[in-house]
């Protein structure tokens, strides 16, 4: 199936999905994958903002197979046209060839290669941090009790992941001349440093807790800016950061944490920009059980299980809507959003072959 693959995986990388601009239609590569698709009942949604999805159904099937068609921008440092597949002897090299379009191209082949139930649900929103496709398929009545989502993961089936929060924290200070007295308590970025410390040492206190493998609460502070030149007491300051926590942590409980990090009166806002739940999606003891849950599935359909990952996949949205769901595609992590980003030809062989033998 090599060459269908490669012959699909051509013609998505061909079509310009960068997120941002999220300048994406229900036109071109839905047109394209449409069209591919005989047999299949098609729907097209557009959410707005360039997220749009595309289910495609045969039969009654219970499980559905999720790919994401957007990107990241290309870099400047890509050596060729990023939107012209590549193909050497072992990769093809193409602007998502490894996040996610090598595994759209392997889905397309396998629906044709197949003859009874199948679903696939193709979005393009997940590099949006903006999540309206899956948010809108879930909250339809989809009927489905099992997905399986595609994102690199060396054809293994990744069965728990971090959730991810990014923060956007404002601080307030009192502008004056840098040689007063109060300018070390004024002065508000004075107080977003103070919050940082504190930060920090929280997130230490937090190297020991475990789940699946993971361990420790991942931490960034993205972003620091405010004041006015070296001898203004700032007046105002803003914080960017991020946090990745285990399943078995409690996002709102982390969130209170890092506010108390800052001096009391100093946060002028404290304002939760996105939220990702972790996989699986529920507290400690239900996220175990819906761990245990996939872990079975995967083994059922003859999959590889592979050790949880650090990065976030849309694959906890599932999990939050109550279906048993893991993570499976080709590619390695290590490639997606590189410059002349590639896929492993072999992988993606491997995982159309796993692909047609499920359905």
């Amino acid at each position: 199936m090599l060459n269908t693959i490669l012959q699909h995986l051509e013609s998505l990388v061909s079509f310009d999905t960068r997120n941002p601009p999220r300048l994406i239609g229900s036109g071109g590569i839905f047109d394209y994958i449409r069209a591919q698709l005989p047999g299949y009942r098609c729907e097209v949604t557009d959410h707005g903002d360039g997220a749009v999805s595309l289910l495609a159904v045969r039969g009654n099937p219970r499980r559905v197979f999720n790919v994401h068609l957007d990107t990241v921008p290309s870099s400047e440092g890509w050596s060729a046209d990023p939107f012209t597949l590549r193909v050497s002897a072992d990769r093809a090299i193409g602007l998502g060839a490894c996040d996610i379009k090598g595994a759209a191209a392997g889905l397309i082949a396998a629906a044709n290669a197949t003859q009874g139930d199948a679903a696939f649900l193709f979005s393009s929103d997940e590099e949006a941090n903006d999540p309206r496709c899956i948010a809108a398929f879930l909250g339809s009545d989809h009927g489905f009790s099992e997905a399986i989502i595609a994102e690199p993961t060396r054809c293994e089936a990744v069965l728990a992941h971090r959730g991810i929060s990014s923060v956007l924290l404002k601080f307030k200070g009192e502008a004056g001349h840098a040689s007063g007295a109060n300018a070390l308590h004024a002065n508000a970025l004075h107080q977003a440093m103070r919050w940082g410390g504190g930060a920090l040492d929280f997130v230490a206190s937090e190297a020991n807790h475990c789940f699946a493998g993971l361990q420790g609460l991942r931490f960034n502070i993205g972003r620091v800016e405010g004041g006015i030149k070296a001898n203004v007491i700032a007046p105002s300051a803003e914080v960017r950061f991020g946090f990745r926590p285990l399943p078995s942590h409690d996002i709102d409980t982390l969130h209170a944490r890092f506010g108390t990090c800052a001096a009391p009166g100093a946060l002028d806002r404290y304002q939760e920009t996105f939220r990702g739940p972790s996989l699986p999606a529920g507290d400690a003891t239900y996220a175990e059980q819906r761990r245990q849950a996939a872990q079975s599935l995967a083994e059922s359909l003859y999959l590889p299980v592979g050790n949880a990952v650090d990065f976030w996949t849309e694959a906890a949205l599932f999990s939050q809507a109550g279906l048993t769901a893991f993570v499976y595609g080709p590619g390695d992590i290590a490639q997606a959003h590189t410059a002349d980003e590639w896929v492993a030809l072999a992988q993606l062989q491997r995982y159309a072959d796993a692909i047609v033998r499920i359905l």
